[in-house]
């Protein structure tokens, strides 16, 4: 079973029915010990950093999402769910993150007449390709964006995926059974159907 983390985020509906397509059980809860008896879970969303933050700790979830990333359950932020697991954003000074792992989200530069946010197909770079891009080659790395905010990694080894769009952006991370990405594998084709069944296939560390 495959939990998906509800605290009133865009796209946790998308992300359902990606895993439903791959014909996978997916409960969508704020429960704890629903989350925690899952083996695999997903932490979605679009929206704003500081007012994520707010509605995590106001359905008790900070501390179920580090229960499940410190048990060794494969767990997977998508978009602002990877911005969350660092450790603050430009988006909303004074709020502190997840900080399950050590960087900064800013804003991407307004620069070089390109729009922000950034929407759209951008092609993948991949400076240590993790578990998450296998069978993924870099001609068909293309994934869709949908973000004003960006990853700065302080961990350059965690890093296993970037993306150019004015400025060189850190894409996806994977530590231990920890992934994120910072575009939407549902939204994004076949490729990001692969990096979905890739997620599906890792196996528990629980401790």
């Amino acid at each position: 079973m495959i939990g998906i983390i509800d605290y009133d985020a865009g796209n946790i509906k998308s992300v359902e029915r990606a895993l439903h397509f791959l014909k996978q059980e997916v409960v969508v809860s704020r429960d704890a010990e629903i989350l925690l008896r899952a083996d695999k879970v997903v932490l979605p969303g679009v929206g704003s950093f500081g007012d994520a933050m707010e509605k995590l700790r106001a359905y008790g979830l900070v501390d179920v999402i580090r229960e499940c990333v410190n048990r060794g359950t494969p767990f997977l932020g998508i978009c602002l769910g990877l911005q969350l697991l660092f450790e603050s954003s430009e988006e909303s000074p004074g709020v502190e993150g997840l900080h399950l792992l050590e960087g900064r989200i800013v804003r991407i530069p307004s620069a070089n007449h390109l729009k922000v946010p950034h929407i759209g197909w951008n092609n993948l770079n991949f400076p240590r390709k993790g578990r998450l891009f296998t069978g993924i080659g870099a001609e068909s790395a293309y994934v869709y964006f949908v973000h004003s905010y960006y990853l700065q990694a302080e961990d350059r080894d965690i890093v296993t995926a970037t993306t150019e769009y004015g400025v060189n952006m850190d894409a996806s991370v994977e530590k231990g059974n920890l992934f994120a990405c910072q575009f939407h594998p549902e939204k994004s084709a076949d490729p990001g159907m692969q990096i979905l069944r890739n997620f599906i296939a890792v196996p528990s560390q629980c401790k």
